[in-house]
């Protein structure tokens, strides 16, 4: 007979017998059990990855709120330190007299012809120490209740510092074609209030010179309004009545990053 060996058998304590190598398994033992028993446990690892992105997602919020920060703390000092030396003011502008020696309405058989003539005179200040105004040409028109009367211009000029400047001109229109809205405008205003609202507005750009450096031409416009005008009847011309006139400036001038 050829001789067999059985796996040894050891007694527990409480008289269960366990076979060697194998614990607390249940026979026929399974696979699962077999798989498990020789498997450590498992212990889920945290992600530190995310706790990386989410420390550098942390640290790019922290310097970019402190970089803008700067940046508009240094900004606001160095409009304070500019504001200090130069005093930046818009220039202003008057209407000092507007005359009208001609202002005709001729009828014809397919629309109405418009002649008048304007001679306006305008002064403009600059209330600045230290800035110049380099102006390019001015177109300047006139309208009478929103009918456009008249139009010319101004040739450019250089305001140079705590200066005012008269500005002559003569607006004219030459036979003009009115359509017949705008001349039952002109019929009604004359009849009723015997004389027109009119508004003067200028159109043209300007440079800022500071020392030696200039800035880039922006837009510039000049709206006086509050005119009341009389048209001349004879070869006589009449003066507009000016004293409620007020001129206003749109002027956005842009010099770094500092608007005035």
């Amino acid at each position: 007979m050829t001789d067999r060996v059985y796996p040894s058998s050891k007694s527990t304590a409480n008289g269960t017998t366990t076979t060697a190598g194998v614990a607390n398994l249940s026979f026929p033992a399974t696979k699962g059990q077999l798989y498990n028993a020789s498997r450590p446990p498992y212990r889920p690892q945290p992600p530190r990855h995310h706790r990386r992105q989410r420390s550098c997602c942390c640290s790019c919020c922290l310097w970019t709120t402190l970089i803008v920060f700067l940046i508009l703390l240094l900004s606001s000092i160095a409009g304070t330190i500019f504001w200090v030396l130069y005093r930046p003011h818009h220039p202003t502008f008057s209407l000092s007299s507007l005359q009208i020696p001609q202002f005709n309405l001729t009828p014809s058989s397919s629309s109405s012809k418009l002649s008048s003539k304007f001679n306006l005179t305008i002064n403009a200040h600059n209330p600045n120490k230290k800035l110049e105004f380099l102006y390019d040409p001015i177109s300047v028109s006139i309208s009478a209740d929103g009918v456009d009367v008249g139009d010319g211009s101004i040739p450019g000029f250089v305001h140079f510092r705590k200066n005012t400047t008269i500005l002559r001109t003569t607006i004219a229109s030459n036979g003009q074609s009115m359509d017949s809205t705008s001349v039952s405008v002109l019929k009604s205003d004359l009849k009723n209030k015997k004389s027109l609202p009119m508004k003067i507005e200028l159109d043209t750009k300007v440079k800022v010179k500071i020392g030696g450096l200039k800035t880039n031409k922006v837009g510039v416009r000049v709206l006086c309004e509050g005119i009341k005008a009389a048209v001349p009847t004879g070869k006589k011309a009449t003066m507009a009545t000016t004293s409620n006139a007020n001129c206003k400036v749109d002027l956005r001038i842009k010099i770094w990053k500092w608007t005035f």
